[in-house]
């Protein structure tokens, strides 16, 4: 079930790229990633309201806590960057830069999580990174 979530995620990512740059023209880009930010909240709680998932916010731990507020510290920091560049930025080069996030997320999940480095995963990375390359250059 997750490689049709996955490629889901992929294709509304690029809608998102799409569609913020026609909108952000003309707009400050904090705020466009601000109303980004609300609309997302309120699909987000809503889905949670929807689902019934609200009941387990009394079993989330500190630590889960600490970590989830991090891991939306990171995705604001993002956001707020990758607004900027794609409103100064051509999409066909932010998008691809932006996507070196894989190659970052593999090192560090290697680095952090001790995940392990396959020969296919390492070639991967190899690849995103020299197709990025010929992308923007």
């Amino acid at each position: 079930m997750w490689l049709p979530l996955a490629l889901l995620s992929a294709v509304f990512a690029a809608l998102t790229s799409i569609l913020a740059k026609i909108g952000i023209d003309g707009v400050n880009s904090s705020l466009a990633t601000a109303i980004r930010t609300v609309v997302v909240v309120l699909m987000a709680w809503g889905m949670i309201f929807l689902t019934s998932a609200q009941k387990g916010l009394s079993g989330i731990t500190r630590k889960s806590w600490l970590f989830l507020i991090l891991s939306g510290l990171a995705t604001g920091a993002s956001w707020l960057c990758y607004y900027k560049a794609l409103q100064i930025g051509e999409a066909s080069k932010v998008v691809p830069v932006d996507k070196l996030s894989v190659v970052i997320t593999l090192v560090l999940a290697f680095v952090l999580l001790h995940e392990p480095v396959s020969v296919k995963s390492l070639a991967g990375c190899v690849l995103i990174t020299v197709g990025t390359l010929l992308m923007v250059l």
